[in-house]
């Protein structure tokens, strides 16, 4: 056999041309059509996330506070957003809209969450890892 087509069909490769082909099938589905306005909200949503994050966050270094604080805001904005719609304004409570507000919101509150306060614990592992190796080279004399 020859050697260079059983080299090309490793588990690596394999995952590569089925991403190729996911891929391009993903270009001949149409999804549900998203609206501008709730995109806006989504928009919206990140923002309001974001900010109440990084000022939580900075007050407290509290990461678990952050993470409910800024998934929150938007949620209850958005919640009074669609109520005052359907009130005042004689609109309709749009169920979309208020989750593209959430959703928004949650992307970003995930996202901070996983890419904040990494700096203690990395110099935490890093100041063990010093102290393992210095009373193993202590020992080992």
């Amino acid at each position: 056999m020859n050697k260079g087509i059983l080299q090309a069909q490793t588990p690596s490769f394999m995952k590569f041309k089925l991403s190729i082909i996911a891929l391009s099938l993903s270009f001949f589905c149409k999804a549900q059509a998203i609206s501008e306005d709730e995109m806006l909200h989504f928009a919206g949503g990140a923002v309001l996330s974001g900010a109440t994050y990084a000022i939580v966050y900075g007050k407290t270094q509290n990461k678990s506070k952050a993470f409910w604080y800024s998934l929150a805001v938007p949620t209850l904005a958005g919640l009074t957003k669609e109520i005052l719609d359907e009130s005042a304004f004689g609109g309709y409570f749009d169920g979309r809209e208020f989750a593209s507000t959430v959703l928004g919101g949650l992307v970003v509150t995930l996202s901070f969450d996983l890419f904040t306060g990494n700096k203690k614990k990395k110099e935490k592992e890093r100041l063990n890892a010093l102290r393992y190796k210095s009373s193993h080279n202590f020992l080992s004399r």
